[in-house]
């Protein structure tokens, strides 16, 4: 836990991906660090409200990140029960099972990765629909109600695909990619406006998403040296300590938390 009990005291928050891995790891520790409300934004509107039941100061609401006037309602939704948004967390995000297991069958075969030239168009756009525009549905969503009140923290999560991605992973670490780049960019515009923008680009973390990654995919992804599979809290302590004010001279910042997969070869 935080040594800094009470940072989110009164605040408001939205939390895209709140009802899992994650995004519910995030909506906890909002709410024990005394968020007044916690918007558990999630496409899965049973698991969101599940959550809501265990944490008083969180509501569930059903959003797909890839529709506009979804995101816009979460965050309208915080605004209007309070006035503000102070904190907005996007984790909402999808993989690609198509591709992982394709890798997967390559490896058992000892075979090279032949993935690019099987990839969907059905997939490459879920990717893109929900990575990439989901998070320029957010940030914009956000800086709309953020730069009229003069502050406010963001915080996206990208993946550690971004800049070192498994061979035949290709789709996945350019959705993130895409959307790494558009939050630096929002960083550098909102700063103006007294709005912070970080990102969290993790390596594995042990989700339900990650469960679905096929065993010997899940081996080659844990190199020798290096921590296993991070715990979604580990991430969440990486997140919310970019969204606290203990964080306040941070901005447009990539927090790798991946157990050493780029130092420790």
């Amino acid at each position: 836990m935080s040594s800094e009990p009470r940072r989110f005291a009164g605040k408001v928050a939205v939390v895209t991906g709140g009802a899992s891995g994650i995004g519910a790891a995030v909506v906890r520790r909002l709410a024990a660090d005394g968020c007044a409300l916690v918007v558990v934004a999630d496409l899965d509107e049973e698991r969101a409200a599940e959550l809501a039941r265990t944490c008083p100061a969180a509501r569930a609401h059903r959003v797909d990140v890839s529709v506009p006037a979804d995101v816009e309602d979460a965050v309208d939704r915080a605004t209007a029960e309070h006035g503000r948004v102070d904190v907005v967390v996007h984790a909402a995000g999808v993989d690609d099972p198509e591709s992982k297991a394709a890798i997967a069958r390559s490896h058992e075969a000892q075979e090279p990765v032949d993935v690019l030239r099987l990839v969907s168009d059905q997939a490459w756009r879920r990717l893109m629909a929900v990575n990439l525009d989901g998070t320029f549905n957010v940030l914009r969503a956000a800086a709309r109600v953020m730069v009229p009140q003069g502050s406010g923290a963001i915080v996206t999560v990208s993946s550690s695909a971004a800049f070192d991605t498994l061979t035949g992973y290709g789709p996945y670490a350019a959705s993130k990619a895409g959307a790494q780049a558009l939050s630096q960019a929002a960083a550098k515009e909102l700063a103006a406006f007294g709005v912070r923008v970080n990102i969290v680009a993790p390596g594995p973390v042990d989700t339900p998403m990650a469960g679905r990654t096929p065993a010997g995919l899940r081996q080659a992804m844990t190199a020798p040296g290096v921590r296993d599979y991070a715990t979604p809290e580990e991430i969440a302590d990486s997140i919310c300590y970019l969204a606290s004010a203990g964080a306040s001279n941070v901005v447009g910042a990539v927090l790798l938390s991946n157990g050493g997969r780029f130092t420790v070869s």
